[in-house]
């Protein structure tokens, strides 16, 4: 398959931050539709918790899948570790988002959080794939730090889908 995916990493599904993003990324959905993109969610958590944010979000269950074990983070070398997730300046960046951030958490749950704690200290990312050709990665810095959709959506309309 060459079709042309976004991977979005988040962080965990009891990430306020995480919600945030997840609403973003349903309410700009049709337009990776328009472009031919394939839009695929991760989540570190079970698929259970997945279910959660899926259905208070709301955020369509199709496109989310479960990284209970951080397979996918470890081998695209996300952050880790709790100066990554408490003390990184990027971090303040959601403050310029708090609208935002307030209506995706509306009915948010900390029920959604992994019963690993661990997995709270996951960074995420945003990832563009051609077939198996990398596009663009970026890690995000600190918990809140996410991709500007805007290159995202740029890099994806710029690739000839095949």
């Amino acid at each position: 398959m060459q079709g042309v995916s976004v991977v979005a990493l988040l962080r965990h599904f009891g990430c306020p931050c995480c919600w945030e993003l997840a609403s973003v990324l349903r309410d700009t959905k049709e337009r990776f539709d328009s472009a031919g993109v394939k839009l695929i969610a991760v989540g570190v958590g079970t698929p259970a918790k997945a279910r959660i944010l899926a259905e208070r979000l709301p955020f369509p269950l199709e496109y989310l899948y479960a990284d209970p074990d951080r397979k996918a983070y470890n081998l695209l070398g996300l952050y880790f570790g709790v100066g990554r997730t408490f003390f990184n300046p990027a971090s303040a960046k959601v403050f310029s988002r708090f609208d935002s951030l307030k209506e995706a958490v509306k009915n948010y749950t900390i029920e959604a959080t992994p019963d690993d704690r661990a997995g709270v200290l996951q960074q995420g990312g945003m990832f563009v794939f051609k077939g198996k050709e990398l596009l663009y990665a970026r890690k995000d810095e600190g918990t809140g730090d996410h991709a500007p959709l805007d290159d995202v959506l740029n890099i994806c309309c710029k690739v000839p889908v095949t």
